[in-house]
């Protein structure tokens, strides 16, 4: 094959790759293996792995996943199953993508929904750039983000935006409470949108409605950012205030989506009618053929949309479809009532841990306010980190350290309970902890 295009290495197809970009090796990958030999290796790395409790959160959940998901979602029809262009194509595909797009619009309370991103992160920044795309009652590209939403959200959008002129303005959290307080906001000027968490990234409730109300009285579009389990028990974005949030987005990752060293998830986006034509991703549609049968077909968008650069509503040129499969049978099967169930179990378990953990001499509760499943504990006398890695030795995944992007906060943890912890999980870890503090 080198000899048929004229090089002699594969290192000569790699050299545009400056060489401080290359490496010669990598380490813990050994050279090629027969099939036994594979076997035994990760047989034998196999059993470095730890079940341990993991108390994690910040964005990626450990929910419990029916079997019958994946059964069906790794099913050769689904499986190998790749997001359709032509618009007529891959009728099952279409179909269920069409459910889902149906089932996240009311879980949303919102009029459409798209056919999923690629992450919550990309999703909150697409979101921005409609939203700049879609106030035209606003000559200025300047977005409002609290640093209570996620910091890996506002760095992306950082990323994805920064470029294009649009200015993003962060708004300070309250300390005593960990959400935004709407009676203290700045004048916001022309803006074009305002971006709300529910629940925030410490797990603190913002007070939607007004934060919404007041973002519409100054000519801005509402963004919300949000989980989607909570979403099942809390008021959905479209009855937030007045009016509703004009945009609605997040992570899918908690609708059955398993914690897998960091992915793949997918990005949900729903928004009101009027916005539709500026949402990106794909759009499915129900229609009868001649003969009156039901049929689904991409709608709205060509597939030329997705390859015209700066002349696209958006250069995404997939979505996460096995991911998104495995979410449609996950709300199919648990239904509004076992979504609901689940969000209630993981506050009553959150509620539970921070009640053994408050009975512990130096950690106490950073905000006083509302919750879902996360919290933020501070840790006095001890360094956070210490302490988690202290933790991992007794197989307890014990929180997410906070210091680096909210020093202000001292050695604090954001914990998450789900609905998979039991009460001697939960017993468990307060009697670490509390070994651990002395």
């Amino acid at each position: 094959m080198l000899d048929a295009i004229g090089v002699d290495s594969i290192e000569q197809l790699f050299d545009e790759v400056p060489p401080a970009l290359r490496i010669s090796d990598l380490e813990g990958v050994p050279d090629a293996l027969i099939e036994m030999q594979i076997a035994h290796l990760m047989t034998d790395r196999s059993h470095g792995n730890t079940q341990s409790q993991c108390f994690i959160g910040a964005g990626a959940y450990e929910h419990h996943i029916p079997a019958a998901i994946w059964e069906i979602t790794t099913r050769g029809e689904f499986y190998s199953a790749y997001t359709p262009y032509q618009a007529e194509a891959s009728q099952g595909t279409l179909q269920l993508l069409y459910e889902y797009q149906t089932m996240m619009a009311k879980l949303m309370a919102m009029d459409v929904s798209n056919a999923s991103l690629y992450d919550g992160a990309s999703a909150l920044a697409e979101a921005v750039l409609m939203a700049i795309r879609s106030n035209r009652g606003s000559k200025s590209r300047r977005i409002l983000v609290p640093r209570s939403v996620h910091p890996h959200y506002r760095k992306v959008v950082r990323s994805i935006v920064h470029n294009q002129g649009i200015v993003i303005d962060e708004l300070e959290y309250e300390m005593s409470n960990g959400h935004v307080s709407p009676g203290k906001l700045p004048d916001p000027g022309d803006s074009a949108a305002l971006i709300v968490p529910q629940p925030n990234f410490f797990g603190v409730l913002e007070d939607v409605d007004e934060l919404t109300d007041w973002a519409h009285e100054h000519n801005m579009l509402v963004i919300a950012v949000v989980n989607p389990i909570a979403t099942a028990l809390l008021k959905p974005p479209g009855q937030w205030g007045s009016d509703g949030a004009d945009i609605a987005c997040g992570e899918g990752q908690p609708l059955g989506i398993p914690l897998a060293a960091g992915g793949p998830y997918f990005g949900f986006m729903c928004c009101r009618k009027s916005l539709v034509r500026q949402m990106p991703g794909r759009i499915v549609g129900r229609t009868v053929d001649m003969n009156g049968k039901q049929g689904f077909s991409l709608t709205l968008q060509a597939r030329e949309q997705h390859i015209r650069r700066s002349k696209a509503t958006s250069n995404i040129c997939t979505n996460q479809g096995l991911m998104v499969t495995a979410a449609t049978l996950y709300m199919a099967l648990l239904g509004a009532d076992g979504l609901r169930r689940v969000a209630a179990v993981s506050h009553v378990n959150t509620m539970g841990l921070l009640d053994r953990l408050d009975s512990i001499d130096g950690v106490s509760r950073v905000f006083k306010g509302p919750h879902f499943h996360e919290a933020v504990i501070n840790i006095d006398r001890h360094h956070a980190r210490d302490v988690l890695d202290k933790l991992e030795e007794c197989n307890i995944s014990g929180g997410y350290e906070l210091s680096s992007e909210f020093p202000e906060l001292g050695e604090s943890i954001l914990i998450c309970a789900t609905e998979t912890k039991t009460d001697s999980d939960l017993d468990h870890y307060a009697e670490q902890l509390r070994h651990l503090t002395g």
